[in-house]
């Protein structure tokens, strides 16, 4: 279990530095968790620190079961496998994706985001938790469609099922607990306070 997210950005770097040896690197922190752990590894780096907004798709009848996610430039995954338990139309996932991605843009609004040119580069991509992966895939094919020379995934602590099922979208991936029962990311962390859009912009020096 980590103190905060600060104690786990702090080892998750030391682990880091002995994998990533070019310190070229961009670091891209998922919003709004991943970014206090994105400041302290992009400091590490001496790299530039952006962010991604990405949502979660959850299903009509549960919302924390994310079915699938929406992030930049119309990026979108689906778990066609839940998609189809749940026997979900093209209708209805449409219908969901398009009220989510009303939601990504006005956040990226409210953090006053403009996205940068990653082409050619080694991207650290980095959240404070993985539970079904469906964010961190959307971000991985959104990155893939720009061109990056390597994506690397930084996290914490994620599924065991989940790695083995999100490990060929990326070229490493970095973590430091992988469990077999992960029922949300909070309970592996002591202090696990919600990360608002203020402190966001603090972290981006924005405000």
């Amino acid at each position: 279990m980590f103190e905060d997210r600060e104690e786990a950005a702090v080892k998750l770097t030391k682990k880091l530095k002995k994998i990533v040896r070019n310190k070229d690197v961009a670091v891209i922190a998922l919003v709004r968790g991943g970014v206090v752990l994105g400041k302290i590894i992009a400091d590490y780096f001496n790299s530039s620190l952006d962010i991604m907004v990405i949502k979660k798709i959850g299903a009509p009848d549960n919302s924390e079961l994310a079915i699938g996610a929406v992030g930049p430039k119309n990026t979108v995954y689906w778990n066609n496998r839940l998609c189809n338990i749940l026997n979900i139309s093209e209708e209805e996932k449409l219908k969901l994706k398009e009220r989510k991605e009303v939601e990504r843009i006005q956040q990226e609004v409210i953090l006053k985001h403009s996205r940068v040119d990653f082409k050619e580069k080694t991207v650290i991509l980095v959240d404070d938790g993985i539970a079904t992966g469906a964010t961190v895939i959307t971000a991985a094919r959104f990155l893939r469609k720009e061109k990056v020379e390597k994506v690397i995934l930084a996290v914490p602590v994620l599924s065991k099922d989940t790695l083995r099922n999100i490990k060929k979208y990326f070229d490493t991936v970095v973590y430091l607990l992988a469990v077999g029962d992960f029922y949300a990311v909070g309970e592996f962390y002591k202090n696990f306070p919600q990360v608002e859009n203020e402190q966001v912009l603090k972290i981006l020096g924005k405000i």
